[in-house]
C-alpha cells in the first residue's frame, strides 16, 4: 500500500486486503490524510453516502479521522509509523478511525477525536473503548514536542485526560521502526528498510 505503487497496484492491494475481511471496496470508506496543513483536527462522520470514497474513486475529502454511525460502513487507514486509533461507543453504537501521529499529537488530537465523539454523538467516555496500533517507539523517534515520550505515550495521556479510563484502552505495543514484520517509512528513509509498505486498520460494525 506504498505511496510508490501505482493507483491501479493500490487498488488491487486494497481489495485483496478487504476481500480478505470480508468487506468490499465499495463499502469502505478511505481516512484520506494531507500534511500540507496547519489543522491536523479535521473530522468528518460519514455514512454509505460515501462509501467506495478515496477506494473505487478519487477522495473528495481531506481528514484526520473518520466516524460513523451505520453499520457495513468500513474505515480504512493505511499507516506506517504512526498510530491508526479505533474508538468504539457501545452506547450509542458509533465508530471511529483516527490517525494519531505527531502533528496531530502536538494538536492534542487524542483528546480531541473523544470530544468530537461527545459534540457529535453525545458519547460517554467511561464507555468508549479504544485500540491503538502498533507505532514508532521513542528509541527511534522520540517526540521532542513532549520531552521525548512515545507516540503510545503522548496518546494514552491525551486519551485519558478526557476521561477514557485504561481499563478500556488496548495497546499494541510493537515497535514500528524494530519490528522487521511491520513496514516502517522512516527506517526506510534512512535505509533500514528496502520497502517504504504501509500496514492497514480497517473497522466496520455489522449488523
Amino acid at each position: 500500500m506504498s505511496k510508490a505503487v501505482s493507483d491501479d497496484e493500490r487498488l488491487v492491494n486494497r481489495t485483496r486486503f478487504l476481500n480478505s475481511l470480508g468487506i468490499t471496496p465499495q463499502q469502505t470508506i478511505l481516512v484520506h490524510l494531507s500534511y500540507d496543513s496547519d489543522d491536523y483536527r479535521r473530522y468528518l462522520t460519514v455514512g454509505s453516502e460515501q462509501s467506495g470514497d478515496g477506494i473505487t474513486q478519487q477522495p473528495s475529502f481531506i481528514t484526520d479521522a473518520l466516524f460513523t454511525s451505520e453499520k457495513n460502513v468500513a474505515l480504512l487507514l493505511p499507516i506506517a509509523d504512526c498510530i491508526a486509533a479505533v474508538v468504539y461507543d457501545p452506547q450509542h453504537q458509533v465508530l471511529g478511525l483516527a490517525h494519531l501521529g505527531r502533528h496531530n499529537l502536538e494538536h492534542t488530537g487524542g483528546s480531541e477525536i473523544i470530544r468530537y465523539m461527545q459534540s457529535e454523538f453525545e458519547s460517554n467516555p467511561d464507555a468508549i473503548q479504544v485500540w491503538l496500533s502498533p507505532a514508532a517507539g521513542r528509541g527511534n523517534y522520540p517526540l521532542y514536542s513532549f520531552d521525548n515520550r512515545s507516540l503510545h505515550e503522548v496518546a494514552l495521556e491525551q486519551l485519558m485526560a478526557v476521561g477514557i479510563a485504561l481499563d478500556n484502552t488496548t495497546v499494541d505495543n510493537r515497535d514500528t521502526t524494530s519490528d522487521s514484520q511491520l513496514f516502517s517509512h522512516s527506517q526506510f528513509l534512512i535505509g533500514n528498510r528496502a520497502i517504504d509498505g504501509r500496514q492497514a486498520v480497517v473497522c466496520m460494525m455489522k449488523p
